[in-house]
């Protein structure tokens, strides 16, 4: 009987911890909103700011870059020929600058004694300020022939992955035409959709967690990043057709961005996640 007693105690005990684990796990869950959503990465299309035919193409798909490293290089022979042709200019109208000035420093207090007439010292003033004006107009081709000279290489403008190769050395391309396509490094966000019985639920810089689909062999689980509310849309829309909800997809929500600042490599463009809220937080 005792042996019995005993079993059966144990027994209770079990099925105790069994029920206080469960009512616990159902607590925990009702104090979690669980969102959907998928990766977003700026990207920016690359181009050289004048036309030609591109000599080198210095990265490929998949390179990393960063900030300020050069990309491409485009043909420059016209271009460096208008840059000198530019600076023999400025050489030149400076040369006549000059000598206008000094006619006219010259001459200048002669009208005085009226040893030359004033119609000559206007002649002279007008030549004066006509060959600063020439000089002027000079060093503005020479500035602007030396951009369009530096518009011949393409750089990075941010940290960043390469995305497309679009074009090949030999081909010809227009002023504007995508030559790369970059995808930033940062910021990663994912846009996500709450609905509207859930929105007093989200707040501005409210913390989250974010899985990924794909389980880490290092560890057995989900990819776990650490994100944070940034922006909630203050207008309603209709449920995207893309967006996996339990609720019924014609319900309004809400857009809003959650960004990931523990990146890494493993965050794709267009990845779907799944977005924990814990509830009980004050963060």
């Amino acid at each position: 009987m005792k042996k019995k007693a005993a079993v059966i105690t144990l027994l209770l005990l079990i099925i105790c911890a069994v029920a206080g684990f469960w009512y616990i796990k159902q607590n925990r869950l009702n104090n979690e909103l669980t969102l959907y959503g998928n990766i977003e990465i700026r990207q920016v299309d690359l181009s050289f700011q004048v036309a030609g035919r591109i000599e080198k193409m210095l990265k490929e798909e998949g390179d990393t870059v960063k900030a300020g490293e050069l990309l491409a290089v485009m043909d420059d022979k016209d271009y460096r020929s208008n840059l000198e042709k530019a600076e023999a200019d400025v050489e030149k109208t400076l040369a006549i600058k000059s000598d206008a000035e000094s006619k006219f420093e010259r001459n200048a207090p002669l009208v005085n004694d009226n040893t030359i007439s004033k119609q000559d010292y206007d002649t002279l003033l007008n030549n004066k300020n006509r060959s600063k004006a020439d000089y002027d107009a000079a060093v503005a081709q020479k500035n602007f022939a030396k951009n369009q000279l530096d518009y011949t290489k393409i750089y990075a403008p941010e940290e960043g992955i390469v995305m497309i190769r679009i074009q090949e050395p030999g081909a010809n391309v227009s002023k504007g035409q995508p030559v790369y396509t970059m995808a930033k490094i940062k910021p990663v966000w994912v846009r996500a959709y709450v609905n509207e019985t859930d929105l007093g639920n989200i707040k501005y810089g409210q913390s989250v967690r974010v899985y990924t689909d794909t389980t880490n062999p290092k560890t057995g689980k989900k990819r776990e990043y650490t994100g944070q509310v940034g922006y909630i849309s203050p207008v309603a829309e209709f449920t995207p057709k893309t967006v996996q909800s339990t609720d019924i997809r014609t319900n309004l929500v809400y857009r809003i961005r959650v960004y990931i600042y523990d990146i890494d490599e493993y965050l794709r463009q267009g990845m779907p996640v799944t977005i924990k809220v814990d509830l009980d937080s004050e963060e």
